[in-house]
């Protein structure tokens, strides 16, 4: 079975973020990066259907040398190999053309990749190469089984869950809850930096969407206390209204 995981090379959630001086995006100095988490659900999909059913697991990141590290980790994780288009990338469109440029020649049975990046949120790349690659695709999935060349996935949706059929090949996108993802072992780290990582030029089209301005969110904490030691029931009154008025929660 031949098997293509994206990963995504994203900042760690701990880390500090800082508006660079043009105004439209993000700093790097200082800032620690890791493979997206989502992705790892899939990588470890991957890796599991693999050693079930045998074949090769790639890798493959759209970005700047220093996306190498989500592949090398996804490769010390135990991918067979890894692919790095090199291109600018603006917007999840452009993202999501460039690795359906060079999917196509591969002919993967499958293609797995994080539900979203844990950056921008958009959820947006899995649809987009299905509608590139002309290939079905489940998102948001929870558990993945394979029959021959049905696919049947199990997703979350609003209030419960659903069960989708697809043929493969396909597109399915992994939500945490798939599996647990392994860490990587001392010796697969030190084989990882001995695997090959393609390297090849991406070819961005337009954009579809442009950042006209990021900003830092104003930090505005208004305390209020309310003493209750004399009259409870006034206090409780007044937390009430000002949770309906001011808060507007309730």
């Amino acid at each position: 079975m031949n098997i293509l995981v994206c990963v995504s090379h994203v900042p760690d959630t701990t880390t500090r973020i800082n508006v660079a001086a043009d105004g439209t995006s993000m700093d790097p100095a200082g800032v620690k990066f890791i493979l997206n988490p989502y992705d790892e659900f899939a990588v470890e999909e991957a890796l599991r259907l693999r050693d079930k059913y045998k074949g090769e697991v790639t890798a493959i990141s759209v970005g700047a040398d220093n996306a190498k590290e989500a592949i090398r980790q996804s490769l010390a994780m135990g991918a067979d190999k890894g692919i790095l288009i090199k291109g600018d990338k603006k917007d999840s469109f452009q993202v999501a053309a460039m690795l359906a440029d060079a999917i196509k020649p591969l002919n993967p049975d499958l293609i797995l990749l994080g539900k979203q990046s844990i950056d921008f949120d958009g959820m947006e790349i899995a649809p987009m190469l299905s509608e590139l690659l002309n290939l079905p695709a489940a998102t948001v999935a929870v558990s993945l089984i394979i029959e021959g060349n049905k696919v049947t996935v199990e997703k979350e949706v609003e209030g419960g869950r659903e069960v989708i059929e697809l043929a493969m090949p396909c597109i399915v996108a992994a939500q945490k809850g798939l599996n647990d993802p392994r860490y990587p072992s001392l010796p697969n780290i030190m084989k990882a930096k001995q695997k090959p990582i393609l390297e090849i030029a991406g070819t961005p089209p337009l954009a579809r969407t442009e950042i006209i301005q990021m900003t830092k969110p104003e930090k505005k904490r208004v305390n209020k206390i309310l003493k209750a030691d004399q009259n409870p029931s006034a206090a409780a009154q007044e937390l009430a209204r000002l949770l309906h008025e001011e808060a507007k929660v309730i």
